[in-house]
């Protein structure tokens, strides 16, 4: 059986039981139920699913994009098909509690499962996540009745979920979301306003949709501190579970992206009068817990989402670069440097070529292993066997947050741009899935917060929340890698230490010296550097982790073993110096973006 090319079965195992041990999390209360048998059947199913179901129909997501005709939203049926198998398998909540309907699974290797689905067929496989990441959000934030009336459904797959956050004028800012509350007798509320970039907002994928609204009750303190979260159905429950009346609930429109075209994004108006409930104006909500503390709700959601972007991101590289690499061992043309006649070789044979192959390989897979250590992570901040375990691995995965969503969503996205060089002309022609899988990655640098918006998040938040716990943390984990590669005696891994130390040195000093010297104004106009920077790094710290876990393969000679570690040779060598002039500029307190005149653009 040939490899699979959405893909690689090889690696996910090896991420998981090589070098993140997931077996050990057998040993708590809340895995107990599980095994390595049972994590390698539910890997195998995705797989299996992803294959038969999503990637079947990705081309066609992408030429037959939903239609919306004024009333209804049109999608091709093959989506349909997919979703509902996804959910008779039980793996919307494959994570979740089993006392509302999930497997309890690892996140870790929930994530892992996902990323055949992202891989295969992005934009189907995006309804999946926005409803998981609901059902979290309302299972943590939700009363009982709430959970009853819309968790339930969400894992059963008869309602799907969106996030309704940003609105036409305010985008990212949502402090200035002006979506309005309207306390009713009946503890209710009448929801006004217009949301944009909802995706998912309609369709007729699942008997309902379940929309988490911010919106602003009369009296509420301005900015953030004065939003709430309400849960806004597309149809009210009814009796017994049964689907009631509609809400007020419309469609200014739908949006048209470049990729992701088979996801349909909205612009839902709330409250226009098109429907109305029980004869009172206004979209039906219900409060999710306390008044104005919907931000920090939904920041259960969006931090899950960021962390899934950063996993869409990555799959589409891993993707692309399997299958350029398949179509660079198969397409022969030209001949070696030197070589008189002689038949064509493949393509593969090319130095160039195997430099973006292997460019290719070192962000996907870096990127892989990153997204996976973040969920194990997620285990380990709720289940670890210490409170001081459980709030290091909290620690750690704040701080890591924005790389893991931003990191891949730059490399991953030049990993797609390089596939498209492998395949040369024909990289660029509909033919071939390189193509789409660049357009369909390139939403994701803008997906769930820019890179402006998390590099801000790192360096004005995180670096410094709790007199810098958090880079203390993950410096003090970096140092502790580079002591165990002196240890293996490897005089390539010693190398690599050296320079991972050098570079975390170099992060630590170049934090303290904008903390220290610069104005906050200043220090964040800078910051996109500083994410790049520091991302290269944590990824070089990465790959040194998965450089010792493939020692073994290395001693072996196995093919596996070489690529891994041709791979982060590849990083430390043509990456991680990438470095110096990003801190050079971030130490100079370079003006230039502050200094500039708008009238001069």
């Amino acid at each position: 059986m040939n490899p699979s090319l959405i893909m690689s079965a090889r690696d996910i195992e090896f991420l998981l039981y090589d070098w993140l041990d997931v077996t050990a999390l057998t040993e708590r209360e809340r895995f107990a139920d599980h095994s390595r048998e049972t994590f390698d059947q539910v890997l195998r199913l995705c797989q299996d699913l992803a294959t038969t179901y999503f990637a079947p129909h990705n081309r066609e997501n992408d030429l037959s994009e939903p239609t919306f005709d004024g009333e209804r939203v049109h999608i091709i049926p093959a989506a349909g098909k997919a979703l509902r198998a996804f959910a008779d398998a039980g793996l919307i909540g494959a994570a979740m509690d089993y006392e509302i309907g999930g497997m309890q699974l690892p996140y870790v290797v929930n994530s892992a499962c996902m990323a055949w689905f992202h891989a295969a067929n992005v934009a189907t496989t995006s309804y999946l996540l926005l409803t998981a990441a609901n059902a979290n959000l309302l299972a943590a934030h939700g009363s009982p009745e709430q959970i009853d009336a819309f968790v339930r459904p969400m894992l059963d797959g008869r309602n799907f979920g969106t996030m309704a956050l940003s609105e036409p004028h305010a985008g990212s800012s949502l402090a200035d979301i002006t979506t309005r509350a309207a306390p009713q007798d009946d503890g209710t509320y009448r929801i006004f306003g217009r949301k944009m970039w909802i995706s998912g907002g309609d369709h007729d994928l699942s008997e309902n949709i379940v929309h988490p609204v911010l919106a602003r009750i009369p009296g509420a303190p301005k900015g953030t501190r004065g939003i709430s979260l309400f849960i806004v159905p597309k149809y009210l429950p009814g009796e017994a579970g049964s689907r009631g009346e509609r809400n007020d609930i419309v469609l200014a429109g739908i949006n048209h992206k470049m990729g992701w075209r088979g996801t349909v994004n909205t612009a839902p108006v709330f409250g226009d009068g098109n429907f109305t409930p029980g004869g009172v104006p206004g979209a039906v909500g219900y409060l999710v817990g306390e008044p104005n503390n919907g931000l920090a709700q939904m920041f259960t959601m969006m931090n899950e989402a960021r962390i899934g972007v950063g996993m869409t991101a990555t799959a589409l590289g891993y993707t692309g670069y399997l299958k350029s690499l398949d179509y660079a061992r198969n397409r022969p043309q030209g001949r070696p440097v030197g070589a008189r006649g002689g038949a064509q070789v493949p393509i593969v044979d090319h130095p160039d070529v195997r430099r973006m192959l292997l460019a290719q390989k070192s962000y996907a897979e870096g990127a892989l292993a990153l997204q996976l250590y973040c969920g194990k992570l997620v285990d380990d901040q709720h289940t670890a066997g210490t409170p001081d375990d459980r709030a290091r691995a909290a620690t750690l995965l704040r701080i890591l947050t924005p790389i893991a969503k931003s990191w891949p969503s730059q490399w991953c996205l030049a990993a797609n741009d390089l596939a498209i060089q492998v395949h040369g002309g024909a990289g660029y022609t509909r033919d071939y899935d390189v193509e789409q899988h660049y357009r369909d990655n390139r939403l994701n640098p803008i997906h769930e917060g820019t890179h402006g918006v998390q590099s801000l998040d790192l360096l004005g938040r995180q670096v410094t929340l709790d007199n810098g716990a958090a880079l203390t943390a993950l410096l003090e984990t970096m140092a502790a890698t580079v002591a165990a590669a002196r240890a293996a005696t490897d005089p390539e891994l010693t190398a690599f230490a050296a320079a991972l130390e050098a570079a975390a040195t170099r992060l630590a000093a170049t934090t303290a010296g904008l903390g220290r010297d610069a104005d906050p104004v200043s220090a964040l106009a800078n910051s996109a550097a500083y994410l790049e920077a520091f991302g290269h790094i944590v990824l070089a710290w990465i790959w040194l982790e998965q450089s010792l876990a493939a020692a073994p393969h290395v001693a072996r000679g196995d093919d596996f073993g070489h690529g891994k570690r041709a791979a982060a040779r590849y990083f430390f060598h043509w990456e991680l110096p990438r470095t110096n002039p990003l801190f050079d500029l971030l130490d100079s307190g370079d003006r230039t973006t502050l200094d500039l005149d708008p009238s001069w653009l």
